[in-house]
């Protein structure tokens, strides 16, 4: 009896040294979310075009309230355990367990707690350039997708489709994969080989469908991210997604086909993840003389940004959208709509206006979550809602061509004087 009492004893000490560890990290949490949700870094805030938000008490007293009465209930669980329990713990997974749990228990479909080792993967660089698997990827509700499969790619000789959704990267799914993640993790020397494997899903939201497993090559494949093309007098200009460069390759784009004959144009935003704010605001900063770009909404405060005036064209514009266009390129639609400047063709977008940032914790790891939301020059909603057609135009299965496009062409001609 003595020595399963002492055995009892030792054990008991063991989970409380290991109970009280995992309590300091949820309390650590507790306290963070409380006093800093909504808060971001101050050099991803200013690369999206805006400042960070000055700390202050903004529903301090009813968040007070609310991660009190967590911390009750944590604290009481604590105690059975601590005073009950034979079970043993391991506060690291613990704390990874319990801030999952958290943070889908929020309305941030974003926010996610990154423990030290995929924190580091998350924010990992490289100087040097190293070849993909032909996968421009993108994001939706925090898992990241397949946007565009290169042609001629490993990718796309391994059946991988616009729309899969990453489940695994060389068999590690333990957490859901963002788009920084996958591009990270399968940016590898050329030769390499990376196992992915996908969701192709049969409903709407991506929670069902058929996984699939693929072993590709990492290869040099790349995509011009601004392409043109001269169709009688419309000038199309198709712009991938929104880089450092952006603005100056639009404004290339709209010379050279101007000094072709062009007097209208289309600008195609299809399938467009977004980038940098402030280069969809110079985007359309060629377009709208004056005015509000959009707006940006912060837990404590709106601010706007404005274009430049420095157009580049007055010519008729037409802009195409659909359910991948997201993010700036969202911001550039409403901001094209919203001030009469363009007409809107294809389908709504993604609603993905919201930007995110992530927080590095003092017990270890990083948070990232929803600091701000981009709201169109009329004070129409983007998060959550998308940017709505003029027209509506479906894409027509098994047309020889792209109707969208031939549609948008069309309009753009008959809108000329």
């Amino acid at each position: 009896m003595r020595n399963r009492k002492g055995r009892h004893i030792e054990m008991g000490a063991r989970n409380a040294k290991i109970l009280k560890s995992l309590g300091l990290c949820i309390g650590a949490c507790l306290l963070f979310c409380a006093g800093f949700l909504m808060r971001g870094n101050e050099e991803l805030m200013a690369r999206v075009g805006f400042s960070a938000p000055a700390d202050d008490a903004k529903n301090a007293s009813n968040t007070s309230v609310d991660m009190t009465e967590v911390a009750s209930r944590l604290d009481e669980v604590e105690h059975i355990l601590m005073a009950e329990g034979l079970g043993t713990y391991d506060a690291d997974a613990s704390s990874l367990a319990v801030l999952d749990s958290f943070l889908k228990s929020t309305d941030d479909a974003y926010a996610r707690y990154f423990d030290a080792a995929r924190y580091a993967a998350f924010v990992e660089s490289s100087a040097e350039a190293y070849p993909g698997v032909g996968v421009f990827f993108s994001e939706q509700n925090g898992r990241a997708f397949a946007l565009d499969v290169f042609e001629g790619s490993s990718a796309a000789e391994a059946g991988v489709r616009q729309g899969d959704i990453v489940v695994a990267i060389d068999g590690d799914r333990s957490q859901a994969w963002t788009a920084t993640e996958a591009i990270n993790a399968v940016q590898r020397e050329e030769g390499s080989s990376v196992v992915v494997t996908w969701l192709r899903p049969s409903t709407s939201d991506g929670s069902a469908g058929e996984e699939f497993t693929t072993t590709l090559v990492c290869s040099d494949y790349r995509e011009p991210n601004v392409t043109t093309q001269k169709i009688d007098s419309v000038g199309y200009i198709g712009l991938k997604q929104f880089t450092q460069n952006s603005d100056a390759l639009v404004r290339r784009a709209i010379e050279q086909l101007s000094s072709e004959g062009a007097s209208a144009f289309v600008l195609d935003l299809r399938d467009n993840p977004g980038g940098y704010l402030t280069k969809a605001v110079d985007v359309a900063s060629l377009f709208v003389r004056s005015g509000v770009a959009v707006e940006i909404e912060t837990a404590e405060a709106k601010t706007t940004k404005q274009v430049s005036g420095e157009t580049a064209t007055d010519a008729p514009l037409v802009v195409l959208i659909n359910g991948n266009t997201a993010g700036a390129a969202e911001v550039l639609a409403a901001a094209l709509r919203d001030t009469d400047r363009a007409l809107l063709a294809g389908t709504t977008t993604m609603g993905k206006g919201s930007v995110q940032v992530t927080k590095p914790l003092s017990f270890g790891g990083a948070l990232r979550y929803t600091a701000a939301r981009y709201i169109g020059p009329s004070g129409s909603s983007i998060d959550g809602v998308g940017v709505a057609p003029d027209v509506t135009v479906t894409v027509r299965e098994g047309a020889s061509s792209d109707n969208q496009k031939d549609f948008a062409v069309d309009t753009a001609a008959s809108l000329v004087d």
